[in-house]
């Protein structure tokens, strides 16, 4: 059993700066991928950031990011904790959403098989 717990939503002001987390629990092997996506009242789920470690990437942790939150947000992970890290700075209201982590992941019952797990999700407010 793998668990995502998001936290660190809540309200900012246009222009203000929030720290999202995600922690994830249980049997796990490892965790090649890390994405954050968000998903806004009416609009489709879309992809903010995603940090990617692997053999591909010499084992360095190599982020990309949507194209609208280029310059403002920073991904991040803590390879000890497996945990994930958002840094959301100059916001805006269009980055009203809620925000999901999402990790593939090898549980330790099957370290050969990835699988894709997701967190509850937790709410980013942006105020004018």
């Amino acid at each position: 059993q793998v668990q995502l717990v998001e936290s660190g939503g809540g309200l900012a002001q246009t222009g203000g700066s929030l720290r999202l987390s995600c922690t994830a629990s249980g049997d796990i092997f490892s965790i090649t991928t890390w994405t954050w996506h968000r998903q806004a009242p009416g609009k489709q789920r879309e992809l903010v950031a995603t940090v990617t470690t692997s053999r591909k990437t010499d084992y360095k942790d190599v982020a990309d990011y949507g194209d609208s939150v280029k310059g403002r947000f920073a991904i991040s992970r803590d390879h000890m904790r497996y945990a994930v890290y958002l840094q959301m700075d100059n916001l805006k209201p269009e980055d009203t959403a809620v925000y999901y982590c999402n990790a593939i992941a090898a549980p330790g019952s099957s370290p050969s098989v990835d699988f894709a797990y997701w967190g509850q999700g937790t709410q980013v407010t942006v105020s004018s």
